[in-house]
Formats: C-alpha cells, sequence, structure tokens
C-alpha cells in the first residue's frame, strides 16, 4: 500500500497527489492523509510513503523516524526557500528518491540533494476526466456543451477577494483586446459581488476544458500552470501572494517560455 501525504490550504495537493499515483504507481492501492500518521503501525503496513510538497510538513511536522525498509519519496514543486526553510528540523527526514514535478531554487535542490538518495524529474499526467468534463461528452452536441468555443474561462478555486480580481482581469484584458467574448468563471462557488453577464460553473477538474477556451486567466498554482501548459498561448496569469508557494517566479517561467 502506498501512502501519501498530502496537506495544505486548498485542493492543489489532492490534485498533484492524484495526479503523481497516475504516474508513477497506475492501478496501485493508495490512501492519501493529510495528517501526518505518527502510529507506527500504519507507517509499518506502507510499502511507499509519498510526502508532497513540503519536505518537512507544512508546519515542521514531520517526524524523522520511519521503519526500517520503508521507502520514503518525496513530491517537490517550487517553494519560496527562505520563508521555508526555518522549519527544517534538526534531524530531517531522508528520502530514497524526490520527484521534481517542476525546477526549484538552488538552495531548495541543495537541500533536497542532501537528503535524498536521488534527485530526477516527474512529468505528471492527471488521471482521465470524470464523465461531468470529460471531452467526449462535453463536445459531442452544442447543447450539452458546459462552455462555448472561445468563452473565457477564470479558472481559481481561492478566496472571493481574488476570483473578483481575476473577473476585473478578465474583463480589462478583453477591453484592450477589443474582444467581447463571454466569460466563464469555473469554480466550487461564485462569489458574492461577480458581476452580472459572467457565468457560473463548479466542475472538476477543469482542465478538460482548456482545448477550446478563448482565454484561461487564473492564479500561478501549480496544478493550472501545469495543465494549461499547452495552451500557454492563451493563458494569462495573476500571481497571488502565498506563505511558501512562489507563484511569482512559477508565472514568470511561464512566460518566458511563451515567447
Amino acid at each position: 500500500m502506498i501512502v501519501c501525504y498530502a496537506r495544505g490550504g486548498g485542493l492543489g495537493h489532492l490534485t498533484r497527489v492524484r495526479a503523481y499515483l497516475h504516474t508513477v504507481h497506475p492501478g496501485a492501492a493508495a490512501t492519501i492523509r493529510t495528517e501526518w500518521p505518527r502510529d507506527p503501525a500504519v507507517l509499518a503496513r506502507a510499502d511507499e510513503i509519498v510526502v508532497d510538497a513540503f519536505p518537512a510538513g507544512l508546519d515542521g511536522e514531520i517526524e524523522a523516524v520511519v521503519p526500517p525498509g520503508t521507502r520514503v519519496v518525496h513530491l517537490a514543486r517550487l517553494l519560496r526557500w527562505d520563508a521555508y526553510r526555518p522549519l527544517i528540523p534538526a534531524r530531517p527526514l531522508r528520502f530514497h528518491r524526490t520527484w521534481l514535478a517542476e525546477p526549484v531554487s538552488d538552495p531548495h535542490l541543495a537541500y533536497l540533494e542532501s537528503v535524498s538518495d536521488e534527485v530526477v524529474p516527474l512529468a505528471l499526467a492527471d488521471p482521465p476526466a470524470p464523465p461531468a468534463t470529460a471531452p467526449g461528452d462535453w463536445l459531442t452536441a452544442p447543447e450539452d456543451r458546459l462552455t462555448a468555443s472561445g468563452d473565457w474561462l477564470i479558472v481559481h478555486s481561492g478566496p472571493p477577494g481574488e476570483i473578483l480580481e481575476l473577473v476585473a482581469y478578465a474583463r480589462e484584458s478583453a477591453v484592450l483586446e477589443g474582444l467581447s467574448p463571454r466569460l466563464v468563471l469555473v469554480s466550487p462557488a461564485a462569489p458574492p459581488g461577480l458581476p452580472a453577464g459572467v457565468a457560473h460553473l463548479a466542475v472538476r477538474p477543469a482542465w478538460p476544458l482548456f482545448a477550446t477556451a478563448g482565454r484561461i486567466v487564473s492564479a500561478a498554482g501549480f496544478n493550472v500552470v501545469r495543465q494549461a501548459a499547452p495552451y500557454r498561448h492563451k493563458h494569462r496569469m495573476v500571481p497571488f501572494p502565498r506563505r511558501f508557494d512562489d507563484q511569482f517566479t512559477r508565472a514568470a517561467r511561464a512566460r518566458r517560455e511563451r515567447t
């Protein structure tokens, strides 16, 4: 059994771990936990323990002791390393392998190399979309489509204030481009004050809708930037400050790749 420890403030950690399991262990039995398993019996039953994003846990809660012979791997993404580094304990957890889901900063990479037997890149692939957004379903007939070709998608599951900021950015961008697209917010809930004329669609995942979108407007979180990579020419990102996630560096990288 694979035990994945994925803790975070939103749903991004679950999306990333599901993609990891689909990419590296398709069909394997796995459990995803949002609290570090302190019961030795739980850890002893695991064939592999996967630590997502934060090598010492979100708050430095991961203990260095795991049962002998248990394989421990780390799924790493870009962090604001100067902010996160103080949480590393004196006896850090050691990894058999660290998977780099995206490039990290040099100091971050140096640390990972010091606590890992090997550090290798990993291109994540998402599992097939459920019927709600599977392309084979929503492209079959116009009356069944969730979005129409050319719609501008505003994709975000963050705080209402950030959603409204993305909506305002999309509207301003459309004016600057001389376009009048239909705006569709793809989010678990519509925030109070959503402007009239902006449609709301509560479906997950959003990525199957990207192919026919006129524009994709989002923050610069790990998952949406990865999933929108094939459509970088029409992806517009507004990075937001986070405790540890470096959305500004990720957005800058993606923009360089677009040019």
